[in-house]
């Protein structure tokens, strides 16, 4: 990140009695640039947000927006945060306009001036024309456009936003991602949470979130070129089956390996071995006839964000842990 950031967090906790949900969480966030904060159920996104949004206070650590601490200036900080939650927080009964004049008094605006506003909002999010409709005759993608809107009634410098994506068909998806890196393109800060992959990879910059960890930080071209080379994935019938698979391609491999080794790893991952190597196209027609049976199917290609973060965290992206045999299982 060449430009100073706009949002920086620095050693982020946050504990709920015993149980650490957030663990030392420190990044930056540059003014225009479009960041998603990328990680399971429960591996602390939702409690990074609710704490950027300033409803929870940290354990420990601070963060800064626009060089703003909430100890400091909660009031200036909220001012320069527009906020996007993953439930839906329009009045329904309301129009589309009447929701966001509502929200602008709510913030101290009034007269000509919200309604211009409010107006050039709902032009900028294509949804002008449904200015006069109730919300509840929405789809969920043109909601959300208007939820956008009205975070940004005030004209804040960052705008947060909890799952965007949650509830909509495809679609709406693609049209919402399309949106948020127009937004960052005309200087708006986006900082969005989500567990979808394909999300993430529009972003500019990820942060990878694990167990409360941020267990990674770059530009997804970054993250995957960090695997180190194409992955091979042996699809078995069971996980018993697939431990014992990986054990002997490992094996196997350490016996055929000349000196130096290459960079390899084999790991297990539920019914399935995954293999990460440089020269993993190569491996295929050995491996095919050396296990010939003992595997449903067999997939080659680049990296994804789902290797990278079984590469960080050892286990796959929905909890299942790896299982990782010794020597050729190891990436030197």
């Amino acid at each position: 990140m060449s430009a100073p950031p706009l949002v920086e967090v620095e050693g982020l906790s946050r504990s709920y009695g015993d149980r650490l949900a957030l663990d030392g969480v420190s990044f930056g966030v540059a003014e225009g640039e479009l960041f998603a904060l990328l990680g399971p159920n429960g591996g602390g996104k939702t409690t990074l947000f609710k704490l950027l949004s300033t409803l929870l206070p940290p354990s420990s650590g601070t963060f800064r927006v626009d060089g703003l601490s909430p100890a400091r200036d909660l009031r200036g900080l909220r001012r320069r945060l527009g906020v996007v939650f993953q439930s839906p927080s329009l009045d329904r009964k309301l129009t589309v306009l009447e929701n966001l004049l509502v929200h602008g008094a709510v913030l101290g605006l009034g007269g000509a001036p919200l309604r211009a506003r409010a107006g050039a909002l709902l032009e900028r999010m294509d949804v002008a024309d449904r200015a006069g409709d109730r919300v509840e005759t929405l789809s969920g993608g043109l909601a959300r456009r208007v939820e956008i809107a009205k975070a940004l009634l005030h004209a804040p410098r960052v705008l947060l936003l909890d799952e965007p994506s949650t509830g909509l068909d495809p679609l709406a998806r693609r049209s919402l991602r399309a949106l948020l890196r127009e937004l960052a393109g005309g200087g708006t800060t986006v900082l969005l949470t989500t567990h979808l992959f394909d999300e993430a990879e529009e972003a500019g910059r990820i942060g990878l979130l694990d167990r409360g960890r941020l267990v990674a930080l770059g530009t997804p071209a970054e993250l995957k070129r960090d695997v180190g080379g194409e992955v091979l994935v042996l699809a078995t019938e069971s996980d018993e089956e697939a431990v014992r698979l990986a054990a002997a391609v490992a094996a196997a491999l350490d016996a055929r390996a000349e000196a130096p080794a290459p960079s390899r790893r084999v790991v297990r991952l539920g019914a399935a071995v995954r293999i990460e190597s440089p020269e993993a196209a190569a491996l295929v027609p050995s491996l095919a006839a050396s296990f010939a049976g003992r595997f449903r199917s067999l997939t080659l290609g680049a990296p994804s964000l789902e290797d990278v973060f079984v590469d960080r965290t050892g286990h796959s992206f929905d909890g299942d842990a790896a299982s990782a045999p010794s020597a050729a299982g190891t990436a030197a």
